[in-house]
């Protein structure tokens, strides 16, 4: 699907629901939904996007999943099948991540933990350490295991998947991301080349 520059703003300030079916372990939590992934109302549904390949790597998923269009059917069962949720710590789309303001990242982590306790993960994985430390009020967290829960589930940060995080490889968002699943209790597939 293409859509001009005029179609994509017209997605500013809009929404996609979060992909939460009961069974949830592992929540990954984007930092808000790009102009692309409201147009086409699947999370990560930027053509380049890593964290679909990063997830096929890690052995969380087994067939690299390509949102670009929206979910396919059988992609969307195969997710909530494994035990994977995603949502937004801000359910507004922008162009870029950094065009939020500290109220908005607060003020999403804030409800970001209600969600949780309502849903009950074992794992939640916030997606980008900049978001997060802003978000959490936490100026020098690092990423990995942090040392409080949210909502009854452990917390994490691991690194975003945005090419604009481009000193993070496949590579390592496979290894941060399968470290999560492993703490959520998934089982993972050898998916190695």
């Amino acid at each position: 699907m293409r859509f001009s520059r005029a179609e994509l703003a017209a997605f500013r300030g809009g929404t996609l629901p979060d992909l939460v079916e009961p069974g949830v372990r592992l929540l990954f939590v984007g930092v808000n939904p790009g102009l692309r992934t409201v147009a086409v109302q699947a999370h990560f549904g930027r053509r380049g996007n890593r964290f679909y390949p990063a997830l096929f790597r890690a052995g969380i998923v087994d067939r690299l999943i390509d949102a670009s269009a929206g979910f396919l059917p059988d992609d969307r069962a195969h997710l909530s099948a494994r035990g994977i949720g995603i949502t937004s710590l801000v359910a507004a789309a922008t162009a870029r991540a950094d065009e939020l303001s500290v109220r908005e990242l607060t003020s999403g982590a804030r409800a970001l933990a209600e969600r949780v306790a309502r849903i009950g993960p074992r794992v939640v994985a916030v997606l980008g350490i900049t978001a997060y430390r802003i978000a959490f009020e936490r100026p020098k967290a690092l990423v990995g295991r942090q040392p409080y829960e949210i909502g009854g589930a452990q917390l994490w940060v691991v690194p975003n998947p945005s090419g604009l995080n481009a000193h993070a490889t496949l590579a390592g968002l496979a290894d941060a991301y399968r470290e999560v699943a492993l703490a959520a209790g998934i089982g993972l597939f050898d998916n190695s080349p």
